[in-house]
This record gives C-alpha cells, sequence and structure tokens, in this order.
C-alpha cells in the first residue's frame, strides 16, 4: 500500500512569521548590491568609444559623459579605441570586470557586427547588458540633381525603366547607409548596385558630381547641399520627421510602409553587471538625455532622442539585430576576420 504524500501544514500565524522570514532573507540578498549601486560611482568610469575622435559615435559620447561627470562628481572618460568596424574597442569591454566602470558606447554596426563578420571575439547578445538607448540619427535618401524624380514613389518607377537598376553609394560595406540601401531595394522590389566608398564624405562628393546618382547620407553632411540645386533631397529614412529637417517626408509616408532604417548609439556594460548599477546608469542617462542644452546640441547635428529602459533598450536591440541580419544575407556581405 502507497501512502499519500502530504504537505507540510503550518498554523495560520506560523505560516505568517515564515512568509515574513523569506521576504526578509530575501531583500537581506539583495542589500549589497542596493547599498553598492547607491554609493556608485566611487570613482572614474571609462566610456570606450570603438570609432576614431570626431565621428558621430564620439561626439555623442563626450556629450553624454560631460553630464554624467557633473551628476557623479566623478570623471566620466572617453577612451577611443578603433579597429575593425568597432570589434577591437567593444572586445575589450566584453573583457572588463563587470562592475560599472568600464562602459560601451556604441552605435548601429554593434547590432550589425554579428551577421557581418564570420567570427567575432565576443557575443554581442550574451557578452553585454544593454543600459540605455542614446540617440537616432536618420539618413537623408538624396539624389543627384539629374535624376528625374522628386519623389520616392517616382524614384521606384524611374529605377524600373532601367534595364540595370541604378547605382547607389555608400559610406562602406557593411554600414547603415549601406544596409539602409538595401532595405529600400528589397521593400520596393527594385534593383540595385551597391558602390562602397572609403567613407561617407567621398561617396557624397561623387553624388554632387554626377558619378553616382543615389545615395543614403546622414544629415548633418548632406542637408547643406539641399539648397545648392546639385542633389534633390527625396525622403528621411526614420519612421517619422525630424526638427532637423521637418518638411522632408519619410521614406514610410512616402511610399513604403513600415520603413524605418536609422544609425543609432547606445551604451552598454559588461555582462554580470549588478541590475541596480544597471538600472542607476539608465536613469542618470535618460536625465541627463532629457537637459535642454544636450537635446539643443543634438538637434544642431540632426539627432533626436527616444528614452528606453534597459529591458526596452535590450528589446530593441535583438529587433535591430534581426532586422540586419537580413538585410546582410540578401546583399551578400561578409567580412572574414
Amino acid at each position: 500500500m502507497v501512502e499519500a504524500q502530504t504537505e507540510a501544514w503550518f498554523p495560520p500565524s506560523q505560516e505568517t512569521n515564515l512568509k515574513h522570514l523569506l521576504a526578509a532573507l530575501f531583500a537581506l540578498s539583495f542589500a549589497p548590491c542596493l547599498a553598492l549601486a547607491q554609493a556608485y560611482p566611487t570613482k572614474s568610469v571609462r566610456i570606450v568609444v570603438p570609432f576614431p575622435a570626431g565621428g558621430g559615435t564620439d561626439v555623442v559620447a563626450r556629450i553624454l559623459s560631460q553630464k554624467l561627470a557633473e551628476t557623479w562628481g566623478q570623471q566620466a572618460i572617453v577612451e577611443n579605441k578603433a579597429g575593425a568596424s568597432g570589434t577591437v574597442g567593444s572586445d575589450m569591454v566584453a573583457k572588463s570586470a563587470p562592475d560599472g566602470y568600464t562602459l560601451l558606447l556604441q552605435g548601429t554596426q554593434h547590432s550589425i557586427n554579428l551577421s557581418l563578420y564570420k567570427k567575432l571575439p565576443y557575443d554581442t547578445l550574451k557578452d553585454f547588458v544593454p543600459v540605455a538607448h542614446l540617440a537616432i540619427a536618420p539618413f537623408l535618401l538624396i539624389v543627384n540633381a539629374s535624376v528625374p524624380a522628386n519623389s520616392v514613389t517616382e524614384l521606384i518607377a524611374y529605377i524600373k525603366t532601367q534595364p540595370k537598376g541604378l547605382d547607389y553609394g555608400s559610406s562602406g560595406p557593411g554600414g547603415g547607409a549601406h544596409l539602409a540601401g538595401e532595405i529600400f531595394k528589397t521593400t520596393a522590389g527594385v534593383q540595385l548596385r551597391h558602390i562602397p566608398y572609403k567613407g561617407g564624405s567621398p561617396a557624397l562628393t561623387d553624388l554632387l558630381g554626377g558619378q553616382i546618382p543615389m545615395l543614403f547620407d546622414p544629415i548633418p553632411t548632406s542637408i547643406k547641399h539641399a539648397n545648392g540645386g546639385r542633389i534633390k533631397v527625396l525622403a528621411i529614412s526614420s519612421a517619422a520627421r525630424v526638427p532637423a529637417a521637418p518638411n522632408v517626408p519619410t521614406v514610410s509616408e512616402s511610399g513604403l510602409p513600415g520603413f524605418d532604417v536609422v544609425s543609432w548609439f547606445g551604451l552598454y556594460a559588461p555582462a554580470a553587471t549588478p541590475t541596480p548599477i544597471v538600472n542607476k546608469l539608465n536613469a542618470d542617462v535618460n536625465r541627463a538625455l532629457g537637459l535642454p542644452d544636450v537635446q539643443d546640441k543634438f538637434k544642431e547635428m540632426g539627432f533626436s532622442t527616444k528614452l528606453m529602459t534597459a529591458t526596452e533598450f535590450d528589446t530593441h536591440l535583438r529587433a535591430e539585430v534581426v532586422k540586419f541580419a537580413k538585410a546582410i544575407q540578401d546583399s551578400g556581405a561578409k567580412i572574414d576576420e
């Protein structure tokens, strides 16, 4: 005969006391982490930018670091560690102590490299904790003035009349501008040929000179040529219009619903960084991003902010990885390093 198993029973008063005891033990287990977060930071924080000084990622880092230093009363030091499309500096942070004192400020390339490189020395999704989404930098879809199109719809119709499609330039293979073109090609169902350059400046120069007809280019570098008669600004690549170019329609509203391809910047910490520290960083960063002078500086560069919790930023990163993985697969872009 098998005896029935019975659960332990406690009188109501004892059961209540047991629940209180367990709750107290649970709270005590987190007390050291909470105390650590409240005191953080107690020394200088290093923000690694995996690109050269002077670029968009570096500029965002320096604006943010100044405000964080003022909030913390501790230095926030920007360190440029460039190489291999951002992977050198990213790898250094991935292998740093998870204590909140070494952070990574990366751009869209962080979500691209996972699919672009055959081998990475780190796992983009497992070796980092997304801390905060910082800024969005859309591209302008521009064409040479000789292209007979004044809107996205007219451009698509024109491309379809060309037996070999149309060429478009970018700042280099596997970058955001390149993949914006690939996603445009797939979404519009047109034939485009990618012409990679070694940087955005020579690509824009050739568009102005008529050597290439089409380009996705960052707002700050191309908007100043909009009224010069040598280019046409057809649309902006973000989901919504931006203050830096309020009269420029989005690609989405111009015939390709749902099109949303932008450069963006985010802050990361090494995996296993205590959650209370991540949450404090997120709160401090979001506060800094909301300051009027920070907003003004970003607007001058054609950037906008979109505040997220750490969890929301993690969801955003994963969605971007999926989006760009498909674009890379469709384009065949790959770097075997």
